[in-house]
């Protein structure tokens, strides 16, 4: 009887520990950022739309003429990815007693979107003419439509799905 009840104790315990302890990597994962419609760097968006999916631009100026926009901001994650994250962290941090936050939080450290910037150039109706990526080049590549970009850092010409 009695080591039933020290058993139970100790189960107690190590629940309560992984509860107390069990959180950042399951805040982390919750909280990364979300993921951003990148299809809005195609030719022929409007201007209006890149902002409200992905923010100001870091930097606006006319060159000749010709509007150009940096815009720089992290990609994150679904909605979907981010629960099941966030659920397998804490049902790891419940079957390791809290030492899976050991692992858990540094891997969501590190996983924390993908950084991505991208000059715009637009036409005389504010619409996007082309995309030149500055950083995050495959994750821009991988979600517009129309013929391959070139490497380097040739503009983006794709085609309006819209």
């Amino acid at each position: 009887m009695r080591g039933s009840a020290i058993h139970a104790m100790v189960i107690a315990g190590c629940l309560a520990v992984a509860t107390v302890n069990g959180g950042c990597a399951v805040y982390m994962a919750a909280h990364q950022p979300d993921a951003k419609d990148l299809s809005v760097l195609s030719v022929g968006q409007p201007r209006a739309r890149l902002i409200a999916e992905l923010g100001a631009p870091v930097n606006s100026q006319y060159i000749n003429g010709v509007r150009s926009d940096i815009f720089s901001f992290t990609q994150g994650y679904s909605g979907g990815a981010k629960v099941g994250r966030a659920i397998f962290h804490g049902a790891a941090d419940v079957a390791t007693a809290g030492l899976w936050e050991a692992v858990g939080t540094p891997t969501e450290g590190y996983f924390s979107g993908t950084q991505i910037s991208a000059e715009v150039k637009y036409d005389a109706q504010d619409r996007v003419a082309s995309v030149v990526p500055l950083k995050g080049a495959d994750e821009i590549k991988a979600s517009t439509s129309g013929p391959s970009p070139q490497t380097g850092s040739s503009p983006i010409q794709t085609s309006s799905t819209h």
